[in-house]
């Protein structure tokens, strides 16, 4: 089974979609196998990363933008190229160890939801497997 989820996004950001995530393990039964989350966009991504300190989600930010700045050079007509830069760098999926129904996620780690060329509404899909 997938479930999606919906989420409406800012200009720029990381959001925190932990909770969805496990809300699906929950719901899908599955003592144990491996979650699958994905970003079905181009100018999105996801990552797993800090959610104790909240300055770790403006220091990427910060990081991504003197990476991939706005250059006049860039081709691509609706003037998103940063945008699709930053979510393959992000990557489009994450996946998580199950175990005894919950992620095995580190004491720090959360999942996030990264937006480089919102405000949008976005979805993302999340699939359990047991193995």
């Amino acid at each position: 089974m997938v479930f999606k989820y919906s989420i409406r996004t800012g200009a720029e950001g990381f959001y925190n979609i932990t909770s969805q995530v496990s809300e699906a393990v929950a719901k899908s039964g599955i003592n144990n196998g491996v979650c699958v989350v994905f970003c079905p966009h181009t100018t999105a991504g996801l990552t797993i990363n800090e959610n104790a300190d909240p300055d770790v989600k403006s220091d990427m930010l910060l990081a991504l933008n003197r990476l991939v700045p706005h250059l006049a050079d860039f081709r691509h007509f609706e003037g998103n190229s940063p945008a699709h830069v930053k979510a393959s760098l992000m990557g489009s999926s994450v996946t998580v160890i199950v175990e005894n129904r919950r992620l095995l996620l580190g004491t720090w780690q959360g999942i996030y939801f990264c937006e480089f060329d919102g405000p949008r509404n976005r979805n993302f899909y999340v699939k359990v497997l047991e193995g």
